[in-house]
């Protein structure tokens, strides 16, 4: 069974200046001080094959998960990990991937704002369907909008 999630954000910062943020490690720094117990690097430095672990905080319905980016592209400001251990594949989920795309945003004349968007892609063995509705977007949406407040913060 495959699905999809996705949500869009407009962020009041140019998109070249979001994508500083959402196209690099720099967003698994925000989520380490909100939202997660801890992120570690396990390999890589935040180009494509850089490995890293998240670890929940308790309570979080998951214990951690290895993500690895498997796509960058700096020019179409695009982003994308894959889970590769623990996390959702331990609820029968084949496939998790998370695409971050920066935007310009069309309604904005004076490009002093961008849209994020985020897109989840997974599939789940079919013995394992009915988790299908652990998939969710929410963690994501939390973390734009802290994401949204250090790029305001920073200007």
């Amino acid at each position: 069974m495959f699905g999809s999630l996705s949500e869009e954000v407009e962020v009041k910062v140019a998109a070249e200046k979001a994508w500083q943020l959402y196209g690099t490690i720099k967003l698994g720094d925000i989520a380490a001080k909100h939202i997660l117990e801890r992120l570690d690097v396990i390999e890589g430095d935040g180009c494509v094959g850089t490995v890293v672990k998240l670890t929940f905080k308790p309570g979080s319905g998951i214990s951690y998960y290895k993500e690895k980016y498997t796509m960058i592209d700096n020019d179409k400001m695009v982003r994308e990990t894959e889970i590769i251990e623990g996390g959702y594949l331990d609820f029968g989920f084949t496939l998790y991937r998370v695409r971050i795309e920066v935007k310009d945003n069309t309604n904005d004349e004076t490009s002093t704002s961008c849209v994020v968007k985020i897109t989840i892609e997974y599939e789940v063995k079919e013995e394992a369907a009915d988790n299908a509705s652990l998939a969710t977007i929410e963690p994501f949406v939390v973390l734009m909008k802290l994401a949204n407040e250090h790029l305001l913060s920073s200007t």
